[in-house]
């Protein structure tokens, strides 16, 4: 075996949940200060904190949420409890008088419920010019007013309150009238226009997505190859083991910095998201600016082969070995990290651990929408208890994994209107092909995860023992974050649902160094995936200041466009002199094994 294809590695602990989201529409305007911090639902959304969206996690196998009373059948995510909240009998009685004189507008053509704005359900104009459809519409509008209020009558710690709001958007979204056939307008039209086709091809595309699981398609994959139009930047494997690929990228320009750059994904999907089409890659953006770039590539897990066995605890050992080959093959004492996501919580207690035998091997961070702990609402706090956590570990000491598909489910479900019943209606009821799109085909690209790596995570934010000084250990070693005295680069999402930018910010009072951050107006995936030519979403950006994520935003910069340059030019900033680009990838000692994008984003 060669000294670039490991041995697989031994087991220990481990994190996250997820990272699946269809890009947001966005925009370039600087909304005020405080405009993100809350969130009322009109429109096919009950009223949400928003950093706090509808969510979901694992599924059958590896429940998460709290159990029902002794005898009684486990309760997923606390659920149970959760519609007991939803539909408490005392606030329905509280509301009856509102929803019976609500009802009585809408009879007698009264009622000033409007559609929102921004709600393509209702677009098509017969919802407004027929009587009987707008009737029907404000009595939808009614049943989701009505269930917003149900959920603000919730009194509760915010985690159940937010379960109740998960339910609620489910209930509402599922039970909307353009998601059936006959009270559907514009699908009924497109029957009649088409003679039926639509019907036809509808009714197939439907009987396609029952026998693979019953989700609805959301994107074209077979148009968007992976290697061909994803993740195509040019480059080489050389490095292999059980865990990860490591990648080189062949240089672009005629010079290089002389510190290279190690990319780590999300251990969630696959690699690519950083890869994405020519034009919105930063992979490539990287290297057509000179930086020497490596990215781990993880193998999607699987229980057959032991993989259940690996935890955070594993990813971080990885992390580490990757560091050190990176620095092997291009002779460099030190080099600067990227992480996103699940991958920058990694690279955060691998350079702990570092940090903590005074190796000084990384002399830059960039953190991508990473948290370390629960300082604000989030989808990992709302699906986290201690019976969670206990039926998680009961998954992990018999070493399972999470299914991919249940995984895909669960993210979907996080904003069903966008990720579920929109291709419901134009799948099935319209009979449309899906579109083929970068982010969609990514994010329907699933991976497994195993249970101890997702209940790792779950520990490790809900606890906040990151923020302690020796509350956490990695590799046998006690962490303090305060050492970590490296620059680092953060990313925040301001309307992110999955990792709230206030959490994004807290990781910087953690962190030594200096730190600087960028707060891009965009959600989660899109305020990396911001290119700098064809960017939508602009940014706050500032150094990191006190203990006040709003403080600091009042006092940051708004800039139009992408953040990226900006990054580039902290990262050049930090990566050495310009030399000679190398001819050949990888070494002696780390020959290359096969082009890039490798053998894992294929499994």
């Amino acid at each position: 075996m060669g000294r670039n294809e490991a041995p697989p590695p031994g087991d220990n602990e481990a994190p996250p949940p997820g990272d699946n989201e269809a890009p947001p529409p966005g925009d370039n305007e600087a909304p005020s200060p405080g405009d993100g911090s809350t969130q009322t639902g009109p429109a096919g959304h009950v009223g949400v904190p928003a950093a706090l969206p509808p969510s979901a996690e694992p599924e059958p196998e590896v429940p998460v949420g709290g159990l029902m009373p002794p005898g009684a059948p486990p309760d997923p995510a606390g659920m149970f409890q959760s519609a007991k909240d939803l539909l408490s009998p005392s606030e329905a009685a509280r509301q009856l008088p509102w929803l019976v004189g609500e009802l009585t507008k809408i009879a007698l053509g009264q009622s000033d419920l409007e559609y929102g704005a921004k709600d393509a359900r209702f677009k098509d104009p017969t919802w407004t010019a027929n009587p009987a459809y707008l009737g029907l519409g404000h009595t939808y509008r009614l049943f989701e007013e009505w269930a917003g209020r149900m959920v603000g009558a919730v009194d509760a710690s915010w985690e159940r309150k937010a379960r109740a709001t998960y339910l609620a958007n489910i209930m509402t979204a599922s039970l909307a009238p353009t998601n059936f056939l006959m009270t559907n307008p514009a699908a009924l039209k497109r029957a009649f226009e088409t003679g039926g086709r639509s019907l036809v091809n509808g009714s197939r595309n439907m009987l396609r997505d029952m026998a693979a699981g019953g989700m609805p398609k959301m994107v074209d994959r077979d148009a968007l190859k992976v290697g061909e139009q994803l993740a195509c930047t040019p480059g080489a494997v050389v490095y292999r083991e059980d865990m990860f690929e490591l990648l080189q990228y062949a240089p672009q320009t005629p010079t290089v910095r002389s510190r290279p750059l190690l990319m780590v994904p999300p251990e969630v999907n696959r690699y690519y998201v950083l890869d994405l089409a020519p034009g919105r890659s930063m992979v490539e953006y990287a290297v057509e600016n000179g930086l020497t770039t490596f990215m781990m590539s993880w193998r999607n897990p699987r229980e057959e082969l032991g993989h259940g066995r690996w935890g955070f605890d594993d990813y971080v050992a990885a992390t580490l070995r990757a560091i050190e080959i990176v620095k092997d093959i291009t002779h460099n004492e030190t080099i600067n990290v990227l992480g996103a996501c699940a991958g920058g919580m990694t690279n955060t207690l691998a350079l702990g651990v570092l940090a903590a035998k005074g190796d000084s091997s990384v002399n830059a961070a960039t953190y991508m929408v990473t948290m370390m702990t629960n300082a604000s609402p989030n989808v990992v706090g709302m699906l986290s208890s201690e019976s969670s956590q206990k039926l998680l570990d009961q998954a992990a000491a018999a070493n399972k994994v999470v299914p991919g598909s249940a995984l895909k489910t669960t993210f979907a479900f996080l904003r069903p209107n966008e990720l579920v019943f929109n291709y419901v209606v134009s799948g099935w009821l319209l009979g449309e092909h899906p579109p083929a799109f970068d982010v969609l085909a990514w994010n329907d690209d699933a991976t497994a995860l195993s249970a101890r790596f997702s209940a790792d995570t779950g520990r490790i934010v809900m606890n906040g023992s990151a923020a302690v000084p020796g509350g956490i250990t990695s590799q046998g070693t006690p962490i303090d974050l305060a050492k970590v005295t490296c620059d680092s680069f953060h990313v925040a999402g301001f309307t992110d649902h999955i990792v709230p930018w206030p959490n994004c910010y807290d990781l910087t009072q953690l962190l030594g160094g200096e730190k600087e951050l960028a707060l891009v107006k965009s959600g989660h995936i899109q305020s990396f995936v911001n290119p700098a030519k064809t960017a939508k979403y602009g940014y706050w950006t500032a150094p990191a200041g006190g203990p006040d994520p709003d403080a600091w935003q009042a006092g940051a910069m708004w800039h139009g466009g992408s953040w990226w340059p900006q990054w580039l030019d902290w990262m050049l900033a930090r990566s050495g002199e310009a030399k000679k680009a190398r001819v050949g990838l990888g070494s002696r000692a780390y020959p290359p094994l096969g082009p890039a994008p490798g053998t894992y984003p294929l499994e």
